[in-house]
């Protein structure tokens, strides 16, 4: 059993490989884990080794009935070509028995490295993962409908015909929004927290945020395996549910401490006003 890191009502972290530190987790505990894995060794994370089947096959263990992943990735070009890793990890989440319930783009206002002989690359995949039928869902509603009612609209049918449903279709002032999600990206436009660039890859809290709020509810078990910065974990304080963060390099872990600890402090602060 792996000692906690560190451990309040609401968190708890863990200094240790994602494997070893998911193996002392109950199966069918975790509500919603938000993760992006450092795909394809674009970066030198403290000599990690990335395992990816046996963490895919934790995850399936300790994710919950109708709970969810959200696969943060990308892939890396070598030798001319993407690797496509991402399409392999998803294909191996399947077959092991997740469900791929979306295939999402996290779409950045920008990019870091320009490229000479193809389109800058300003996109990464998520893939929403459950084990079966998604037990939350709460639709962001922030698109601006430009009509209230859509009037004699029509369904394309299996034989390729198309049939109209009639009536009238009232249109609420915003709609769900679409699953292509685009953030600001560079130093102080994913998070505010200074402390958070100390590490090598961060994505925007927003984008945590938002699918803490998608695909989980108050109380529910956050979970990071590979927590890094704790953008997750601070997102999940900030929304009221609980986290649970594994990370290998004690360095990430201080940093993640203090970002979710602040949260945890406002958060409590917030109850009592």
């Amino acid at each position: 059993m792996i000692d906690p890191y560190y451990h309040s009502d609401r968190v708890t972290l863990y200094n240790a490989d994602c494997i070893d530190g998911m193996r002392d987790m109950p199966s069918g505990s975790v509500d919603l884990t938000v993760t992006s894995p450092p795909y394809d060794n674009l970066r030198d994370y403290k000599g990690y080794t990335f395992d990816f089947e046996t963490i895919a096959r934790e995850l399936y263990r300790v994710t919950k009935q109708g709970g969810v992943v959200v696969w943060v990735v990308g892939d890396a070009t070598v030798n001319g070509s993407e690797t496509g890793t991402s399409f392999k990890q998803a294909l191996y989440f399947k077959e092991i028995g997740f469900n791929l319930h979306d295939t999402m783009i996290y779409g950045k206002k920008g990019f870091s490295s320009p490229s000479l002989n193809k389109y800058h690359q300003t996109f990464e995949y998520m893939f929403i993962f459950s084990k079966g039928k998604p037990k939350t869902f709460n639709p962001l509603k922030d698109r601006k409908n430009l009509k209230d009612r859509r009037d004699g609209f029509t369904r394309r049918q299996k034989d390729g015909s198309l049939k109209g449903d009639g009536g009238t279709l009232f249109l609420e002032k915003y709609g769900m929004r679409y699953n292509i999600w685009i953030y600001e990206i560079g130093k102080f436009k994913v998070t505010k927290d200074e402390i958070a660039y100390k590490h090598p890859a961060i994505f925007p809290e927003e984008l945590a945020q938002d699918h803490i709020i998608s695909w989980s509810n108050e109380n529910d078990i956050v979970f990071d395996p590979m927590m890094g910065s704790g953008t997750t974990g601070k997102m999940a304080m900030k929304l009221n549910r609980k986290f649970i963060g594994i990370d290998t390099a004690l360095e990430y872990c201080e940093i993640a401490k203090s970002r979710i600890h602040a949260a945890e402090l406002m958060a409590e602060a917030d109850l009592f006003r």
